[in-house]
């Protein structure tokens, strides 16, 4: 391909045709059914999905088919077929997501989750980054493909939107959709995170993930704090009790032995290469907190300042992340009294090679047995997904990134594992262990998906979707 007609080619489709949808996207607060229990009623899962599957068609994309398809009772999925202008056994999986994470808090004063600003070449709003752009992105390459005469195998899309509920309904599509996509040779997933916005990036792992709600009751009701405090234990000093057996606090090491595994060989020394390359940035990229002492500002520290630990803590290393809270009142409103329960939301990231329900099976027993005061302790399991490792690298894929990269960013390919969850991947390397996986995105430095001020990195996003048409143009 000539990668100078290619950037130019979608750098003014992003311009002129994508920022503007994304904009609209992002005034939609479509959250997942997991933050939004009425999201059928609501209707805006309905509402992105029918906006991108006509801004699709209106691309007018040549051999491209597309629907909305929707299982009973399931969240709606859009999928869509480019048809082959190669002789290829192989398929091309294109992934991304519409649903997005709830509002959060923290947001600076002149930005906001619904509401689009573009400053900076950057793209706030919640969304846009996690993942919106995706569909957008995949059919901007698919074009740029067209536009040079390169012949492709068939190109499938399937963008779901259940992703941050944990992908729920994935499954049920896939085997729904099994046979019109074929023998997939390639999968393209457009979900993930970049070490810096200067080179390509391939995700290479990814953690797994338990959620759910720890409970702890000693109560019926509130109480008179100065009448039962130091005879009713306190349901939150019960809670950490609790917490104590799954969790080191000092350290932050979770203390089940099956929760960690083993980083495999060629991971370490990925690892150690993009330790090399980003340095103190994989720390430093953070908001970390900072006050001022003695005239000096001091900030808040991380686990480790040594960069391959880093990489590895956040990528191999089982942590516990509490995520919510409920059994407390709002501090103005907070009297002295002697709250019935505490319960937490709770996040536990697993290692990519450990089995999401075992872990769920024996989290469960380890928290829940023998009680301290024989309180009342429940687990709820909320979503869970088994992470996942790539496969090996074949030498045309390696060789592809590599060019893709080099011709759009001046850099070869950087490797990295990622902490977050995509549990398509592992259902899709069972589903098809033969195929190459392209796992990629724009969430870079201070991109903060899930958190205030998330932003799209709009110029690597321009490259990454050139990237993408590149490494599909070589396939054999």
């Amino acid at each position: 391909m000539n990668a100078t007609q290619v950037l130019d080619e979608v750098s003014n489709a992003w311009d002129s045709r994508i920022l503007p949808q994304l904009q609209e996207y992002i005034r939609i607060p479509a959250k997942s059914p997991m933050f939004d229990a009425d999201w059928q009623e609501h209707g805006y899962l309905d509402t992105v999905v029918h906006s991108t599957a006509r801004w699709i068609e209106a691309q007018k994309v040549a051999g491209l088919t597309l629907e909305v398809v929707r299982l009973e009772g399931r969240t709606p999925v859009l999928f869509f077929e480019v048809a082959a202008t190669k002789a290829a056994q192989n398929t091309v999986l294109m992934y991304g997501h519409l649903d997005k994470q709830p509002e959060f808090s923290g947001w600076r004063n002149d930005l906001g989750p619904w509401t689009p600003v573009l400053q900076d070449g950057k793209l706030y709003g919640r969304g846009g980054a996690d993942d919106g752009y995706a569909a957008y992105a995949a059919i901007t390459a698919i074009q740029a493909l067209k536009s040079q005469n390169i012949a492709h195998p068939k190109i499938v899309g399937l963008i779901e939107t259940a992703e941050e509920s944990g992908s729920f309904d994935l499954l049920p599509y896939v085997d729904a959709l099994k046979t019109r996509m074929g023998d997939v040779g390639l999968v393209v997933c457009l979900d993930s995170g970049a070490g810096n916005y200067d080179q390509l990036w391939l995700t290479n792992s990814l953690r797994g993930m338990v959620s759910g709600v720890l409970k702890v009751e000693i109560l019926t009701e509130g109480v008179h704090s100065g009448d039962a405090s130091g005879l009713v234990p306190s349901s939150f000093r019960i809670m950490r009790q609790v917490l104590d057996r799954l969790e080191d606090s000092a350290t932050g090491r979770l203390l089940p032995a099956s929760f960690h595994c083993e980083v495999p060989a060629e991971r370490l020394q990925q690892a150690k290469a993009t330790a090399a390359i980003l340095g103190e940035e994989i720390y430093k990229r953070f908001p970390w907190a900072h006050y001022d002492c003695g005239g000096s500002t001091a900030f808040s520290l991380p686990t480790t300042t040594d960069p391959l630990q880093a990489l590895l803590n956040r990528t191999w290393t089982p942590t516990l992340s509490v995520t919510g809270a409920d059994g407390f009142p709002d501090l103005q409103n907070a009297g002295n009294v002697l709250r019935p329960y505490t319960a937490f939301k709770m996040s536990l990231r697993l290692p990519p090679l450990v089995e999401a329900d075992k872990a769920v099976q024996e989290l469960k027993a380890l928290l829940e047995d023998n009680a301290p005061y024989q309180a009342r302790v429940t687990f709820e399991r909320g979503s869970s997904a088994t992470g996942w490792n790539a496969p090996d690298t074949a030498s045309w894929f390696e060789a592809a990134l590599n060019a893709a990269s080099k011709a759009h960013f001046g850099a070869a390919c950087g490797y990295i594992g990622q902490g977050g969850t995509i549990p398509l991947m592992n259902m899709l390397s069972k589903g098809f262990p033969k195929a190459q996986m392209m796992v990629c995105g724009v969430l870079g430095p201070k991109a903060n998906a899930h958190g205030p001020n998330e932003f799209l990195h709009v110029p690597y996003a321009k490259k990454l979707t050139a990237a993408v048409a590149e490494v599909i143009a070589q396939i054999p």
